[in-house]
């Protein structure tokens, strides 16, 4: 049986229906709103898998590029294995408010798979996606807490947009995604143009009170056809042992909360995990059990003190930041480089400025775009003291990165302005929380470093929550620790101006107004305190980028000359690219783009651009070779690709009989313009330049 239930949320109605495609799904749904439309299934083993520690849940979106009528453009002409950055970016933000909301002790292998199957590239298709993932979850039979709905904020002339179209976008000052309960946000990421934090709250807001229309229509359906949930049995918990682990351990548990060092607090746990064991379980029967009650012990010992004595792990303040050092023009041949340090997080950010053909080409649902700024940021295992393969970029260095990039794109010059294209790497050499907000830091001095004109620096920071009852206190610049055993990061970017980027997750049902107001409060002092400190290592762009990096320079030609730049199949600017080692564009305008690696070459290359392109003028004299004889004449070649006429009266003061008694074809011959017509044919003369 077919149902369909719809809503209006902005100017855009959305529906969902189900009972027509993917039966077999334990949930699917099709969501559409305009002509684009996704289809979400999600499905579940029946067994769950309690050894594996955690919740093996999968996050698939899939673009078909059939949904807009063309033919992928790579090799293989099909959709590739690997997703695309925006692939994986909209994975994410299925996933992050997804997560925290099904049942304690549910560990099935779960897969929910979203597929673009028309898109009439006006209406986005990921918030159709992530409204269509909690649909198809919440009508199975998957023990799962929503709906959760999803939308976009956009800001255009003072008024918030709800579920603005990708062209409003193009115009908006604002781009933030939003997740919802009905009950709280559970997830916020995205970007401004340096708004205000009254502002991006209000966004937040706007979006919750839009979005529950989309949340009640899931409850309708789920009403109407919605499955009978998976009955879980509450994770039990052994009293008695975890009382005797609480004893054992207490002595010594406060004093690894207590430590500031990570390395050594690890040591510490862990050999207090080994004196618990001993003293309780020498046979090590019940190892996995006491190991699991002791972490418990931690998390709630650690979120006591915080809570009820403000003391937190290293010692600061709740609004602390940790000890920051910085550095800029750390390493003496790269264009621009910093090394930023935060407490026991450290990254090393490095940007490289290149030509127009250095953009990163994307193919989309709508069309190829062209990358001007790119920031990657990568993870590798040494920065936690661990052993691990070396990969590919995860989803999560992705997700970092977008974060970071979305965060100091704003504060770029106009490629008017500054034609380079530009590309920022984060090397994380160390991390004890907030390693993207380092990089936030690190990629703003670098920027500066390398000569790049920013509107001003950006800082990111990271903030924490830890919530028991009524009691909540919010923490500034969280540890690794603080993340992993609180119930929010909520990652905030800006300039001293207002935010750029932000990127909330929780671990509970969700903030409220007052909770969020405090975090972007804090977070505002915190950003500023960084800003301060950063300034001390570099405070404004050099005005001079590197000797290293690539010099950029314009010349206008003639429209008329490009074939004569171009040469026959290009031939003329692939020997001048080599030659000069240069990157040379040349734009139908008759405008050139000239990238150098210094200005030696650039000079030189400038000489033979203006001998290929150099037009005659009248009266002046070059030195030509005779291409063609005539009765009446001999042409003579004075400029790549030009020639004049010498008419046989122009060859000598004295009479000439015959044009071979003066010349032959390939002499070089010294002569003077005399005249250019309308037609653009040059009249020379050899006699002019001849003595009486």
């Amino acid at each position: 049986m077919i149902n369909t239930v719809e809503t209006t949320i902005g100017a855009n109605t959305i529906s969902i229906e189900t009972g027509k495609l993917a039966k077999q799904a334990s949930g699917s749904v099709l969501v559409r709103s305009g002509e684009t439309m996704v289809l979400v299934t999600a499905v579940a083993e029946k067994e769950n898998k309690p050894e594996m520690g955690f919740l093996p849940l999968t996050i698939e979106y899939q673009e078909k590029m059939a949904s807009v009528g063309r033919i992928p453009g790579n090799y293989f002409r099909r959709e590739i294995g690997r997703p695309s950055e925006h692939e994986v970016l909209t994975c994410r933000l299925i996933d992050r408010p997804m997560r925290p909301l099904f049942a304690d002790g549910y560990s099935a292998e779960t897969q929910v798979i979203a597929s673009v199957l028309s898109a009439d590239q006006e209406n986005d298709p990921d918030m159709l996606a992530l409204t269509g993932a909690s649909c198809a979850l919440t009508l199975s039979d998957i023990p799962f807490g929503g709906p959760v709905a999803g939308g976009r904020v956009g800001y255009l002339d003072g008024e918030y947009i709800m579920n603005p179209t990708i062209r409003q976008l193009e115009k908006s000052a604002m781009d933030i995604v939003v997740a919802c309960t009905e009950r709280a946000v559970v997830m916020v990421e995205g970007q401004a143009n340096m708004l205000s934090e009254d502002v991006v709250l209000n966004a937040i807001f706007f979006a919750f009170d839009n979005l529950q229309p989309l949340i009640q229509i899931q409850k309708d359906l789920q009403a109407v056809c919605g499955k009978q949930k998976r009955v879980m049995a509450q994770p039990e918990i052994d009293e008695e042992l975890y009382g005797k682990v609480v004893a054992a351990a207490r002595s010594d548990m406060a004093a690894v909360i207590s430590t500031a060092d990570k390395l050594e607090r690890g040591s510490r746990y862990d050999a207090l995990k080994v004196k618990v064991n001993e003293v309780l379980d020498p046979d090590g029967e019940r190892a996995g059990e006491i190991g699991e009650l002791l972490s418990k012990y931690r998390k709630t010992a650690m979120r006591e003190k915080i809570v009820n004595e403000s003391q937190r792990i290293d010692g600061r303040a709740l609004d602390q930041v940790r000890p920051i050092s910085c550095e800029a023009g750390y390493l003496p041949r790269t264009h621009g480089s910093a090394l930023f340090t935060r407490g026991e997080t450290q990254a090393l950010v490095i940007a490289t400025l290149g030509s127009e053909r250095d953009q990163q080409r994307v193919e989309t649902l709508m069309g190829e775009e062209n990358k001007r700024f790119m920031l990657h940021y990568n993870f590798p295992p040494f920065c936690v003291g661990e052993v691990r393969r070396l990969t590919g970029p995860s989803r999560r260095d992705i997700g970092h990165g977008t974060l970071a990039r979305r965060g100091v794109e704003v504060v770029l010059p106009e490629g008017s302005e500054f034609p380079y294209s530009i590309r920022v790497v984060s090397e994380v050499l160390e991390s004890n929380g907030s390693s993207s907000m380092a990089t936030v830091c690190g990629s703003s001095m670098a920027l500066m470093d390398a000569g790049v004109p920013i509107t001003a620096p950006v800082s990111g920071i990271a903030m924490g929550l830890i919530k028991e009852g009524d009691k909540v206190v919010i923490l500034s610049d969280i540890l690794g620790d603080e993340d992993h055993l609180g119930d929010m990061d909520f990652k905030v970017v800006g300039t001293a101006a207002g935010v750029t980027s932000l990127q909330m997750d929780i671990k509970i049902d969700g903030v409220d107004r007052e909770i969020m107001g405090k975090a972007l409060a804090q977070a505002r002092a915190g950003r500023l305190h960084i800003l301060s400190e950063m300034d001390k290592g570099i405070s404004q762009a050099r005005a001079e980028i590197s000797a290293y990096a690539p010099k950029y320079h314009t010349h206008q030609i003639n429209p008329d000359k490009i074939r004569d730049i171009i040469g026959p199949g290009g031939k003329v600017i692939k020997e001048l690219s080599s030659e000069y080692d240069a990157k040379i564009e040349v734009e139908d305008s008759g405008l050139i783009k000239i990238f150098t690696a210094n200005g030696t070459n650039f000079d030189e290359l400038m000489k033979e651009i203006k001998r290929i392109t150099a037009e005659p003028e009248v009266g002046a004299v070059y030195k030509g070779v005779v291409k063609t004889i005539k009765d009446f004449g001999a042409f003579v070649e004075i400029m790549p690709g030009t020639d004049g006429l010498v008419h046989i009266s122009e060859l000598d003061r004295k009479r000439v009989n015959k044009v071979t008694d003066i010349v032959k074809e390939g002499d070089e011959l010294e002569v003077k313009v005399l005249e250019i017509d309308s037609r653009g044919r040059i009249r020379l003369s050899r006699k002019a330049l001849l003595k009486d």
